[in-house]
């Protein structure tokens, strides 16, 4: 068996990374790793999965978050585009964190196979740019409802630039309170 490996790139909102497989290709197809719990830890991800989502978006221009949940039950996860197209954007909502309320976007596909790990207490959210998308969550603890929070897409405390108007949004995910900036 050949060592397929993950390449991981440092993003400017600390504990974020972009990751890269390096995948193996033969006249069969193509095999590459997905999640190693050793490459993880070797760059300060929690190791441990508790729990896997997968999405699946009939739509596209549909907008799924922004999603985070607080301590005790905070949680980072990894997210991958199976299939489709997408613009994922992750916000530091960490107070303490240098780039508390920056945001960076990524582009995700089924094409560059890239997934982004979100450090606990940052949001996230995607938008589909084409019908039929896949989103596969890998999440280091399990969801707990009380913990919930999140953003709109909209908050004018954080000028989030969409490449297409969100059509496709849940009543919650449209209805959570503009965003107030805690006190240090």
């Amino acid at each position: 068996m050949h060592s397929e490996r993950m390449k991981f790139h440092k993003q400017s909102i600390q504990g974020v990374y972009l990751i890269e497989p390096t995948p193996f290709v033969d006249d069969r197809g193509m095999f590459r790793r997905h999640f190693c719990a050793d490459e993880f830890a070797r760059h300060g991800i929690a190791a441990t999965m508790a729990q896997g989502n997968i999405s699946e978006n009939l739509h596209a221009r549909t907008l799924r978050g922004f999603h985070y949940l607080m301590p005790p039950h905070a949680e980072g996860k990894t997210f991958s585009c199976l299939r489709g197209r997408i613009h994922y954007v992750v916000v530091d909502l960490r107070p303490e964190s240098p780039t508390f309320m920056k945001w960076l976007p990524f582009d995700l596909n089924d094409s560059n196979r890239l997934s982004v790990h979100v450090p606990p207490q940052c949001a996230n959210a995607f938008l589909t740019l084409v019908d039929g998308v896949i989103g596969h969550y890998y999440h280091s603890s399990a969801y707990v409802a009380s913990g919930e929070r999140g953003i709109r897409f909209d908050d004018p405390a954080f000028s989030f630039i969409w490449p297409e108007r969100p059509e496709h949004i849940s009543e919650k995910d449209r209805s959570y309170p503009d965003f107030v900036v805690p006190r240090r």
